[in-house]
């Protein structure tokens, strides 16, 4: 094992998210999601391919802090509709399946949020609002020890966490709600 590219790689994503958190985090948009998700009857998320388990880590945290929250495509998914809110995850802002689910979403008059590295991107001008990641993402903006989509999926996970804990100070939850909401049977 050459242990210098295991510690670059979690350097580089670790300055990643630093440079995110202190230069390139778009606050306004942040407010809006934090908002829309507040106001919002129900969540719903979706994502292909790694960002879509950061999508149902976020839908856990939601369900977690008491919002009725779930993953597009899961069997106990119900009909989304005017008063929800669609949160989609693309880094290229180009996945077929994420635009496809948004589209639909907008037909419903859902809210859709786009969290992408490409806010410009087609996902990005669907969506009422586009929260800017950055990281690299399939499109391979630049180079880096991390693989592939990695810089994006883990400023994700990150940007999502933050929000999470946003919620929980503006909603008053603990972290004691949080491991009685916590799966017993696992």
């Amino acid at each position: 094992m050459n242990d210098d590219r295991v510690n670059k790689t979690i350097e580089e994503l670790a300055q990643n998210l630093l440079a995110f958190a202190k230069e390139d985090l778009d606050e306004r948009a942040v407010r809006k999601l934090i908002r829309a998700t507040k106001a919002a009857r129900r969540t719903f998320v979706y994502g292909a391919g790694r960002s879509g388990m950061i999508g149902r880590c976020f839908v856990q945290r939601l369900m977690h802090i008491g919002l009725d929250a779930y993953f597009i495509g899961e069997t106990l998914t119900p009909s989304l509709g005017q008063d929800d809110l669609l949160v989609v995850i693309s880094g290229s802002g180009q996945t077929t399946s994420t635009m496809a689910i948004a589209k639909k979403a907008r037909e419903f008059r859902a809210h859709v949020i786009a969290l992408t590295a490409h806010p410009r991107s087609p996902i990005g001008r669907l969506a009422n609002t586009a929260v800017p990641i950055k990281g690299k993402t399939r499109l391979v903006e630049f180079k880096s020890t991390a693989p592939f989509t990695s810089q994006f999926d883990v400023a994700t996970l990150a940007l999502l966490d933050g929000v999470i804990s946003q919620l929980m100070a503006d909603l008053n939850v603990s972290e004691e709600t949080i491991a009685d909401r916590h799966a017993t049977v696992e």
